[in-house]
């Protein structure tokens, strides 16, 4: 597998696009938290986390913020035109990016490393427990 691959991505109608290189991804999860269930539609999010810096996208989305149930300041961006929900980060941690896996162009190369919010995972769609498990947000 290249890691130099240069991922793309964006939202159903292509307003939203985004690029990054492979290499550069630092690890990839499931959230099983209510916001992230809500906004999904599903029993989670499937999540890549990619630091800021490393992350081609333009910034045509709108934002929707909550409290998080852990306090963080939650920020969550989806395309004005289709609704697709694209990126999310928290005020709290200015130099990382969570992309939805749903919107990569390819997904297929992406390992799953862990689960997290497992306290709210939904009974029709539970955790992998063959993955390392948070009951919140891992340290």
């Amino acid at each position: 597998m290249d890691k130099n691959i240069i991922e793309t991505g964006g939202c159903l109608c292509g307003n939203i696009k985004y690029e990054f290189k492979r290499k550069d991804v630092v690890s990839a999860g499931h959230c099983h938290c209510k916001d992230c269930q809500r906004i999904t539609g599903s029993g989670k999010a499937t999540i890549v986390f990619i630091r800021t810096n490393d992350l081609k996208i333009n910034e045509d989305y709108k934002v929707f913020s909550v409290t998080g149930y852990d306090g963080t300041n939650v920020h969550r961006g989806f395309c004005p035109n289709c609704g697709s929900p694209i990126i999310s980060f928290v005020t709290e941690q200015p130099n990382l990016r969570f992309i939805k896996a749903g919107s990569l162009d390819n997904s297929d190369w992406l390992k799953i490393e862990s689960s997290f919010w497992s306290v709210s995972s939904c009974k029709w769609d539970p955790v992998n427990e063959s993955l390392p498990s948070y009951p919140r947000n891992p340290n």
